[in-house]
């Protein structure tokens, strides 16, 4: 096979609609993780809601780690303003001041 013959079957496969199938599922994937990443955000939040006094210290714990979490994979999907889920989702100012705060 000559190196003619070889860019003939590399233009043949058209590895451009390859790299745009790929792109697709990453999206997906992305959009996928997103939304468990709000649902988690929703459960962690509602519970400390609803947590008895003596869990929330807990539920406070595990609510900024999941919107945290949250935030981060936002960023990186390219959505850097928050205001809007943080109304959405009405977490609380407790939760917010402890963002990305070192638990030991």
């Amino acid at each position: 096979m000559s190196l003619r013959d070889s860019l003939d079957l590399i233009k043949a496969v058209n590895p451009e609609g390859g790299h745009a199938v790929l792109e697709h599922e990453i999206m997906g994937e992305r959009a996928a993780s997103l939304g468990a990443a709000e649902q988690r955000v929703a459960k962690a939040v509602a519970a400390y809601n609803t947590g008895t006094p003596g869990e929330r210290a807990r539920e406070l714990v595990a609510a900024q780690n999941a919107v945290w979490a949250y935030f981060v994979q936002r960023e990186l999907c390219g959505f850097k303003r928050h205001q809007d889920v943080i109304a959405a989702f009405a977490i609380p100012p407790a939760v917010l001041n402890g963002l990305g705060a070192v638990q030991r």
